[in-house]
């Protein structure tokens, strides 16, 4: 089966009626370019279009159908042009408002014109009102129905190619290729890699999910259970893992350095530390060690729960780097979190020798040109850097290893720019990767197929568990008093706030309000403000001041969420915890608890809480386990936000959801190895199909 014969379905959206070089472009920017592409736009819900509300039960902030008549009909011009059409059923009315229209449409909604309309209700001080409503005319008892069927499909959109239009082009699309002589679509997998043999093929599949039938059960398909739509998500995460294989393989055939020397500078630096590695970074650092070994560039993702050492064996891994005569830059997505790494590198390498450089937006003049000759001639072997590494004029002299912390905060683009930034005599630099947001098996083996994968899980000996406390904000007094003490006992606070002013639509406590607060509440006390409006001279230096214990309480935004450490912090006090994710408040709880002191975290809410803000509290209380909350972290806001989908420069999966659809991720893995060794032709039919493009981003 020859993937790259002239199959109907790879004819240009064009191809279908009413597709000219206009909505051709405006279609592209939804990736739809091929009528193969307008099959697979699928839908992200449904709604049940068949029951109408009467207007007179309308509440505002729901979506509806509604049917009544036109009593009026009238063109304002009240700062803009608009269609204002007055409805009603006998129960009540409302106003349906169009912005954009044309003399035909003013002319069909003409007063006596009735009407069935779907949209969401808004409340106005004029009523209620639907904007833009989708709604078809009733000419006698017949209604000319967008679908005739049960549920309704409801598509990602963009402007000018709203959703009825897309369900046209979707039947045009189904209608089209039914009237071939062949296959409808072709369907590429073989029915033995199925799970389930009892799915429907893939034509039926696709017209299921497109048009449910009448007798379709709601419950299935808006839970995504439907037979028909888990044979289009095992499809889907299918060619999402054969897109990273297939990445892998070819790193795997591009050129690095292969970095073997070294020796006894590495035992030079482990012998010069005032601790032993744990045996989990012992690991880590041994498969870290055999990637450098390789020809061809390591591309190796390191996890670690806060605290648990990654930045250790960064540096040896920078230090193998330079050994061999290469250099190596250590990119961080916080100039707070460049300089901590900065201070810790320099008084590492300064008894070996090796000359560390940081570079961030702050740096310009003489002191720039200074580092970039340093880098350009190669006497600097360790740069440390922002998104300033990206510049233009920064060149190195053969820069071998490229260290990314926290990458899930890094563009895709930019990442790119820093592999290609170091391509050499036909070599490309290693990748090491880490992240202190530990990702779930389920979800590491999907999204990071083509990485290898190192757990760094296990905590250095001497930290201590950090108890965690829920309060509601009415109870700050006491909390106030509880900082006094732990600081009246030498130890010292971080106190978090979300914002650094007030804000109007937030009642979050701000900042500079709480500094000023526990200043008077607490005047034996030494506090400081911290918040990412200052500029990096004044944050370097509160920092410090707080490091060197020349202040008590450190009053700061989450600025100070990754990579602060202060061994003598043993409180962390949270406000507004009810607005912040998982990962967030598991990255701030990380900052205590890395002396010896018995440490805490107040996480402070307001009411009301939603149910999600009630479940992170509860997950808070329950554990500090990272992986864990990365668990829970998952089942509450889904893998896209977990990820930063949108910077992996991954595919956004269409139909399949990584937690609900988990239970196929190993026959996935199966079909996957079995279509690679023996199915080339199939492999780029599903990539295409599925993935377009977006491959090309993940050699970073």
């Amino acid at each position: 089966m020859n993937a790259n014969i002239e199959l109907p379905e790879l004819r240009s959206v064009t191809a279908l009626y009413g597709v000219g070089s206009a909505l051709a472009d405006k279609l592209a920017q939804l990736g739809i370019h091929t009528i193969q592409d307008v099959l697979f736009h699928l839908p992200f819900r449904y709604e049940d279009r068949t029951q109408t509300i009467p207007i007179g039960e309308l509440q505002a902030g729901v979506r509806a159908a509604i049917e009544g008549d036109i009593e009026l009909s009238e063109v304002s011009f009240r700062r803009r042009r608009q269609l204002l059409c007055r409805i009603s059923d006998g129960t009540g009315w409302l106003t349906l408002r169009f912005f954009h229209f044309s003399n035909a449409q003013q002319t069909q909604l003409s007063r006596g014109t009735r009407l069935r309309c779907f949209g969401e209700v808004r409340s106005t001080t004029n009523g209620l009102e639907i904007v833009h409503p989708e709604y078809r005319r009733i000419i006698g008892n017949n209604i000319a129905v967008d679908t005739g069927d049960t549920l309704t499909p409801v598509y990602s959109a963009t402007e000018g190619v709203q959703q009825t239009r897309l369900r046209q082009l979707t039947t045009n699309a189904l209608q089209t290729l039914k009237n071939k002589s062949q296959h409808a679509i072709r369907d590429w997998l073989p029915n033995e890699l199925l799970p389930d043999k009892q799915w429907p093929n893939l034509q039926t599949a696709l017209e299921y999910v497109h048009r449910p039938p009448p007798d379709a059960s709601i419950d299935l398909l808006t839970k995504g259970l439907h037979p028909a739509q888990r044979r289009l998500a095992f499809e889907e995460l299918l060619a999402q893992q054969l897109s990273l294989r297939a990445l892998r393989q070819d790193i795997q055939r591009d050129n690095s350095w292969s970095l073997t020397n070294g020796k006894d500078l590495l035992e030079q630096f482990l012998h010069s530390l005032p601790f032993k590695l744990t045996r989990a970074q012992a690991r880590v650092w041994n498969d870290i060690e055999h990637d450098l070994a390789q020809p061809y560039p390591m591309l190796r993702l390191v996890q670690g729960d806060v605290g648990s050492g990654k930045t250790i064996v960064a540096a040896l891994a920078a230090i193998k780097a330079v050994a061999c005569g290469m250099q190596a830059a250590v990119m961080a997505p916080t100039e707070l979190l460049a300089e901590q790494h900065a201070r810790n590198f320099m008084q590492w390498m300064q008894p070996l020798n090796i000359e560390v450089a940081l570079l961030t937006g702050k740096h310009s003049g003489a002191a720039r040109d200074r580092l970039m000759q340093g880098l350009h001639n190669g006497t600097t072997g360790i740069v440390i850097g922002t998104h300033a590494l990206f510049q233009s004029d920064v060149r190195f002299a053969k820069l071998a290893l490229a260290i990314i912390d926290e990458q899930h905060r890094f563009g895709v683009h930019q990442r790119l720019l820093l592999r290609e930034k170091g391509m050499q005599e036909n070599c490309y630099p290693h990748q090491l990767i880490m992240t202190a947001t530990p990702i779930p098996r389920t979800l590491a083996m999907t999204a990071y197929a083509d990485l290898d994968v190192s757990v760094i899980d296990e905590l250095p000996p001497g930290r201590t568990p950090v108890q965690t406390v829920v309060l509601p904000d009415g109870r700050r007094d006491s909390v106030v008093q509880r900082v006094h003490e732990a600081c009246k006992q030498q130890h010292q606070v971080y106190w978090v706030c979300p914002l650094i002013e007030e804000s109007e639509l937030l009642s979050a406590q701000a900042a500079e309000d709480t500094y000023a607060k526990l200043s008077v509440a607490l005047p034996d006390l030494r506090v400081l403000l911290l918040h990412g409006r200052m500029n990096a001279k004044q944050k370097d230096a509160t920092m410090m001041q707080f490091k060197q214990h020349q202040a008590d309480v450190l009053v700061a935004t989450t600025v100070i969420e990754v990579g602060v450490d202060v061994p003598n912090a043993s409180v962390m006090v949270i406000e507004n915890a009810e607005r912040m994710g998982l990962a967030q408040l598991h990255q701030l709880r990380g900052r205590v608890g890395r002396g010896s002191a018995h440490s805490s975290c107040v996480l402070l809410f307001q009411y009301p809480l939603s149910d999600i803000a009630k479940q992170r509290l509860h997950i808070m209380r329950e554990t500090s386990d990272g992986f864990e909350i990365a668990r829970r972290d998952l089942e509450l806001r889904g893998p896209g936000e977990l990820l930063g989908t949108k910077q992996t420069g991954l595919a956004q999966l269409r139909v399949a959801d990584l937690m609900r659809d988990s239970d196929l991720l190993p026959a996935v893995q199966q079909a996957a190895e079995q279509l690679l060794k023996s199915s080339p032709d199939i492999v780029a039919a599903l990539l295409k199909r599925w993935i377009g493009h977006g491959e090309r981003f993940g050699k970073v």
